[in-house]
């Protein structure tokens, strides 16, 4: 109970002092420090004072904040008067306050029982600099735009086959599609300001739906005129799943209501044609088209006709690659697999996408009109023909093998040499060029815009501009590498990158903005409400406002960051690490007992790296074969055995669960975690980086462990460093080749694991084609002669490709991986030694604990002193005797090496870390989310097992992370009520107005009709889309039925309409021809083949034509005109409703303009008279 009334008293005591007035603190936010400046001396305070500390919530009480205790409210469009604002940030603080109070509370009673002071720190020189400069946080990142977390990170052990890899919107914006790898889920947008689901594992993402478990979904595609989504999976299967489910138990997952077996590969893409027909294609250049008919059919099955829809539907396809190679027509697009579909409403075409070629169908007849490559060359599609017997004679002949001599022994060895020499040759060209089979100029991205142009993203960063008729116009570059995704909405284009860039560009090729969005590649994007959504590699989804970059990002940047404190949640933990070279050897359980089991009472981590588990130079030989290989990576049974043992110290299973282990040679790493915080503990990635025998062995270097705690990222490394007195320099480039080069994630581009694998692969065929080409006695000359060589040339391009690696992010990221962590933990046997010192003085120092000067005498000091080594980095006041070198089995201080070489002892091994501080007065909050301070460091002398002594420390560390919920919901409510954002988003919703020519059209056979779109507005331009609503039967001039669509809104058979969509220029006009196609040839299929034919009677058809316009890029809003257009073979026809039914009415949108906005014109061709004098474009 002292000890909990002694923070209590330190807690309310800090709220009576004077912010302005000087304290030191102590306890986890600032230890004592030496200080190593560049123009100071080393020295450090132990002194003690009787000051309180600086709390935490301390700094909300600074009058210069905005959000002080006397704020009036005045600034902000979010304050809603003073005495609100006043209670509201005082509640706020208050909370804050006790959350805090609360964690020290139970701190005090859950660790020790009693407040351990933090030791004091020692600071390397040269940190903030250069690459090792601390990775930006902040509750808003400064260089982006606000987003709305929509999914935050998901942990990615809890995403194991659940994965999400694409995203699509509705039209009206009410609902976000995702594909997973087991089915699909649905997000209403009206939550999407809510909290989370409630539970830890679904990351308090907005509340979803989530489908049955499926084969992973491939592909989605949106058809609002039917509300419902239609998905392509990996087992060949399509199914259609509604909008709206009856039930909203978000627990109960919902069922697909139409399925069937559409390939017999994956379904790769789907798109529905500008007449309403669902294409899709697969693997091998296959490409179904599933006509509407029969889907509509199958859909209007009663339930006990249910069973009849798969067969229906399965046995309608028409395939369009057969009907192609049976017409005797040969091209590569066939071939290839059919990555992408793409609808051109407004050409009536289908663009058909392989890796690097296009095709181009008519969506009318399906027939092929073009194939043509990356480069824009047209491919002549041409006619297989038979070939006449005297070709094939010809061809036979051609074919036989011509006599040759036989072969002496002479020329069997040169050719021999000759063949080896070459395939060498090979592999040296495949490792220059960085690349393996692999075109980097693939197509990885399709969209059409509403100017009806088609933009292509390619994996060398390259943007093409195509015109509908496939030719290619423009070439736009902005970033190096690979486009992932492309989305477009109004005039602007966004594209993902696998680096986790966006780039905004407007339909000219201008670029507008470029932001880091996400960590990991952005593999897919949507349409939502005011929202582009993006989805990361990682399943990061997030929104970003339609009109970014633009004024409402600053306002958002500004208001996020004043309610910091309203967002920001606490948590705390304890680390135990600890370093231990065993020298090949093996610990007892009294030993493990005394370095590990006794220190583990209050820890929730354990971090141990071990040094010379196992060594020997054929061990060391097969551990960098399959570093090389990147095979069998588990380690070794020495490895194994010490990760058990030290499991069974640590009761692992009961108490504790292993996070991972990594073992590289002689070093491994393992990390344990308490059973009780695992749900906040994930995505762990592992690296090792050799640095022995020119960067390829694995005697020296360093392995790592990576993973994300309470939302942060903490890294753990293991080294172990050059040997000897004098080999300072080698040990300090050795920390800088780790620090530089460890790489957690794979590379994405130049040259990567991949193409090192091939490389290897076909190392091993040269050697193998050696074994088949030469005898036994030849194998062993080339044996010496080549494939030593060999092995060590692929070493050695192992270790390029991971340098390559490295620099390729530090030209993008600017910063190795090891920066962006919040904390990196150094533990090992650095192997720096004592200078300047003879083994007696050192053993006279030793013997009378005068510590401090041995500790000026520490080649590490000297060198982090100087910026050398370990820059920026902190390590406690050693107060502990030299770990090295010792008598095994030989206890105390008598047992330091008394052999023939007397080693000076030294402090080899040692644990230094590096947090999220820039000074060491900074406290834990959202720009310094890591803070943390060393309770015990110390060495366990009793342990005799090893030529080392065991190091240990415990740090006590303070996380800063976002709660989620709150955020979304206070980023809601600034959107809601801040008057600046209001009349921002009133100002751009500002649709133009425009003037249809009629709204009501009357066709004969084959007549054609124009309609003009008039953009009355003399700034803005207005962007318009053509939709079909459905279609009906009129009778005795009556509407008989109910307009029914389409998928996707497509217009019926014996209509078209161009163009669908367009941009119209202030006071300009746009013409959109309405034409009458004839009576239209109606074939049913089965089974692929036409079996019945007839011709459709389209007479007193009606189709409901809904004109959309827009204004610009930054509002989703519309104003909608509908027009009536019908088919008539007699002008006795023309008579029309003018007003819809009363049901009619109820669905049309607010703003939609009524029979009264337009003017009725005595011709199709007429303009009104008031605009008379504008120009046509």
């Amino acid at each position: 109970m002292a000890a909990r009334d002694h923070v209590v008293d330190d807690l309310f005591s800090s709220l009576n002092s004077s912010p302005a007035s000087p304290q030191i603190n102590f306890g986890s936010n600032s230890p004592n420090l030496i200080s190593f400046d560049d123009d100071g001396e080393e020295d450090y305070d132990n002194t003690t004072t009787t000051s309180k500390p600086l709390m935490v919530f301390d700094r909300f009480y600074d009058s210069s904040s905005e959000d002080g205790l006397y704020s009036t409210g005045s600034g902000g469009g979010g304050s809603t008067g003073g005495d609100n604002s006043l209670v509201q940030a005082a509640g706020n603080r208050l909370d804050y306050m006790m959350q805090y109070l609360d964690r020290k509370l139970l701190s005090v009673d859950g660790k020790d029982n009693e407040l351990k002071q933090a030791l004091p720190e020692i600071i390397g020189s040269g940190g903030g600099r250069g690459m090792f400069k601390l990775p930006i946080r902040a509750a808003v990142h400064p260089g982006r735009p606000p987003s709305l977390e929509l999914r935050p990170h998901p942990l990615r052990e809890t995403q194991v086959g659940c994965f999400l890899r694409i995203l699509e919107g509705t039209a009206d914006g009410g609902q976000l599609w995702a594909g997973s790898e087991r089915g699909v889920r649905v997000w209403k947008m009206k939550d999407m300001y809510a909290a989370g689901m409630g539970e830890e594992n679904d990351e308090a993402e907005v509340p979803f739906r989530e489908s049955v478990k499926t084969s992973p979904t491939l592909c989605l595609v949106v058809d609002d005129g039917n509300k419902v989504v239609w998905s392509g999976h990996k087992d060949g299967k399509v199914r259609c799943w509604k909008m709206y489910q009856p039930s909203d138990e978000i627990e109960v997952p919902f069922r697909e209501c139409l399925s069937w077996q559409a390939h017999r590969g994956p379904v790769l893409s789907m798109v529905f044609s500008s007449y309403g027909d669902l294409w899709s294609g697969s693997e091998g250049g296959a490409i179904i088209v599933w006509p509407w008919e029969a889907l509509e059919k199958a859909q209007l099955l009663t339930t006990e006709e249910k069973h009849m829809a798969s067969l229906t539907i399965e046995r309608s396809y028409i395939d369009l690659k057969n009907q192609v190679t049976s017409n005797g027509i040969s091209c590569s697009i066939l071939a290839a697999d059919v990555k992408y579909l793409l609808s051109d409403h407004s050409g009536g075409k289908v663009w058909s996408s392989g890796p690097l070629s296009f095709a181009l169908w008519d969506a009318y007849t399906r027939e092929l009109l073009k194939v043509f490559n990356i480069d824009g060359l047209a491919e002549n599609l041409t006619a297989i023909q038979d070939l006449t017997p005297e070709e094939e004679a010809k061809m036979k002949f051609a074919s036989y093998p011509k006599k040759e001599k036989p072969q002496t022994t002479i020329s069997f060895f040169q050719r021999s040499r000759n063949a080896i020499m070459g395939a060498a040759d090979a592999v040296l060209r495949v490792a220059a060029k960085g690349a393996f089979f692999e075109d980097n100029r693939r197509i990885e991205a399709l969209i059409i815009t509403t100017d009806g142009n088609i933009w292509t993203g390619s994996a060398n960063g390259v943007i093409i501009k195509w015109d509908a008729n496939g030719n290619r116009l423009q070439e736009f570059q902005f970033h190096p590498h690979p486009i992932r995704s492309l989305c477009t909405f109004g005039l602007r284009i966004w594209i993902g990158y696998t680096s986790g860039y966006l780039h905004v560009m407007d339909l000219d090729g201008s670029l507008l903005g470029e932001w880091v969005a996400h960590k990991t590649p952005i593999i897919d994007m949507a349409i939502g409400p005011g929202y582009i959504f993006t989805l990361a590699n990682d399943g990061v989804t997030r929104g970003w406002s339609i009109s970014s970059p633009g004024p409402l990002d600053t306002i958002l940047l500004s208001e996020l960051s004043r309610k910091e404190s309203q967002y920001t949640k606490l948590e705390n933990f304890r680390i135990l690490a600890s370093t231990w070279n065993v020298a090949e050897g093996r610990a007892t359980q009294d030993s493990l007992i005394s370095w590990l089991g006794s220190a583990v009472k209050d820890v929730d981590f354990v971090a141990v790296g071990l040094q010379e588990v196992e060594m020997g130079a054929g061990f060391l030989a097969m551990s960098a074969a399959r570093e090389t290989m990147q095979v069998g990576l588990e380690g070794s049974s020495a490895g194994q055995w010490w990760l058990d043992m030290i499991g069974k110290t640590l009761d692992e299973g009961s108490s504790f669960y292993r996070v991972g282990s990594r073992q590289l040679a002689g070093m491994l790493i393992g990390v344990w975690a308490r059973n009780n915080i695992r749900s906040n503990v994930g995505d762990v990635e592992l690296a090792a980086v050799p640095c022995g025998f020119g960067n390829a062995i694995g005697n020296k270097g360093g392995v790592g462990l990576r993973m994300r705690i309470y939302g942060r990222i903490i890294c753990f490394v293991n080294c172990h460093f050059a040997a000897h007195l004098d080999a300072v320099n080698r040990r300090n480039a050795d920390f800088d080749h780790v620090y530089k080069t460890m790489s957690f994630t794979r590379p994405s581009n130049l040259l990567n694991t991949t193409s090192a694998g091939m490389i290897m692969m076909m190392m091993s065929y040269l050697f193998l084609f050696c074994l088949l080409v030469t005898s036994s006695y030849s194998l062993w000359i080339l044996y010496g002669s080549l494939f030593l060589p060999t092995l060590l040339f692929a070493a050695g391009v192992t270790s390029m490709v991971r340098i390559a690696n490295a620099m390729g992010s530090l030209s993008v990221d600017e910063s190795p991986e090891l920066s962006e962590a919040d904390m990196v933990v150094f533990l090992g046997d650095f192997n720096y030694r004592l200078d300047d010192i003879s083994y007696d003085e050192a053993r006279d120092f030793i013997s009378q604990r005068s510590f401090d000067w041995l500790r000026e005498k520490d080649q590490l000091h000297m060198e982090m002193k100087a910026g050398s080594v370990f820059q920026g980095m902190r390590e406690a006041v050693i107060t502990f005797p030299p770990t090295y070198k010792f008598e095994r089995h030989q206890p105390g201080l008598a047992g330091y090496d008394s052999g023939e070489k007397k080693r000076i002892p030294a402090w080899c091994d040692r644990i230094l870390y590096r947090d999220s501080r820039l000074d060491s007065s900074d406290t834990c909050n959202l720009n310094c989310p890591v803070v943390s301070s060393i309770l015990q460091y110390e060495a366990c002398m009793d342990v005799t097992d090893s030529d080392h002594k065991p190091v240990r420390c415990i740090f006590n560390v303070e996380v800063a992370r976002v709660d989620e919920p709150k955020r979304r919901k206070i980023f809601g409510e600034i959107i809601k009520s801040n008057k600046k954002i209001r009349n921002i988003l009133k100002e751009q919703n500002n649709v133009p107005d425009t003037i249809m020519s009629t709204n009501n059209i009357i066709l004969q056979d084959d007549d054609k009709s124009i309609l003009r779109i008039t953009n009355k507005c003399g700034e803005d331009k207005a962007l318009f889309r053509v939709i079909c609503e459905g279609q009906c039967t009129i009778k005795d001039g009556k509407q008989e039925s109910d307009h029914q669509p389409r998928g996707s809104f497509g217009f019926p058979r014996w209509l078209e309409v161009k163009p669908t969509s367009g941009i119209i220029e202030p006071n300009h006009i746009a013409e959109i021809c309405v034409h009458h196609q004839g009576y239209e040839t109606m074939e049913e299929y089965v089974d692929g083949e036409a079996q019945n034919s007839w011709c459709e009677d389209v007479r007193d058809k009606e189709v409901m034509l809904m004109v959309e316009v827009r204004r610009g890029s930054c509002t989703v809003e519309k104003k909608c005109h509908r027009v009536r257009v019908r088919h008539t073979q007699s002008l006795t026809g023309r008579s029309m409703p003018m007003e819809p039914k009363h049901e009619e009415l109820n669905r049309v949108h607010g703003n939609v303009l009524h029979r009264a906005d337009a003017k009725w014109l005595s011709g199709s061709r007429d303009v009104v008279d008031h605009i008379r004098d504008l120009h046509t474009p």
